[in-house]
């Protein structure tokens, strides 16, 4: 039980605060109102650093279905854990949507477009191509496995309390670098239950909430974090 509260409340913290921050930056008469790109991926990466920090220590702070199913797929994770983990993670996801919701409640009737209110909750491609989308989902998420194992099997980054920043830090350059084909879910939670969390709710002339899409955010990330464990652990061994 405290592993699963770990999770559930890292991953209400990550989607709180990343989707708080998509939310400021897109919702009409937000203080941040069109702040842009940069401080998109500048709040998502501490947002995933927070989240760490909060948890880590406690549930190892997966907060992310990829996460938990490439470790376990390369060894170092139980397999039997997996089940708590993936549902503490979905649900924890689907309370931070619940949250932004309320935090920002004034400003969804402010908002015209449909299309800026699901984009708080989820992702959606800039450019509509299955296939180069969910290769862009896969190659994101495998290099933010690749980049969590190299950071957390290096002692000096795990014995300085660094690595959870560290991980922020990978968070942004995939952002930056990699995320504005498809907004880099990255992770099946972070997208799939704010986008159930969209569907539900009362929002003001929200519009559909992109089901054709959804699978996409859902199945790059896990193959891809399979793939980036597996090739890091096949070079390093590790």
């Amino acid at each position: 039980m405290k592993l699963f509260v770990a999770e559930l409340i890292g991953t209400l913290l990550l989607v709180l605060l990343g989707d708080g921050v998509v939310a400021a930056c897109l919702l009409r008469r937000s203080k941040a109102e069109n702040s842009g790109w940069m401080v998109i991926t500048t709040g998502w990466a501490m947002a995933v650093a927070m989240a760490v920090y909060a948890v880590g220590k406690i549930s190892g702070g997966h907060i992310n279905p990829a996460v938990t199913l490439a470790l376990a797929a390369v060894g170092k994770f139980a397999w039997r854990d997996v089940p708590a983990y993936l549902a503490a993670q979905f649900l924890g996801a689907f309370l931070g949507a619940v949250l932004v919701w309320l935090v920002y409640f004034p400003h969804w009737r402010e908002t015209e477009g449909g299309t800026e209110k699901l984009a708080v909750f989820s992702t959606a491609p800039a450019i509509r191509n299955p296939v180069a989308n969910l290769f862009t989902e896969i190659t994101g998420t495998a290099v933010l496995l690749f980049g969590v194992l190299a950071i957390t099997g290096d002692s000096g980054a795990a014995a300085s309390g660094l690595a959870p920043l560290l991980i922020g830090l990978l968070v942004w350059s995939i952002g930056l670098s990699l995320g504005a084909p498809t907004g880099y879910a990255i992770n099946p939670a972070r997208d799939l239950a704010p986008r159930l969390a969209h569907a539900l709710l009362p929002i003001p002339n929200k519009g559909g909430s992109d089901w054709g899409y959804s699978w996409i955010p859902v199945i790059g990330p896990l193959a891809g974090g399979i793939v980036g464990a597996a090739v890091y652990v096949k070079l390093f061994g590790a």
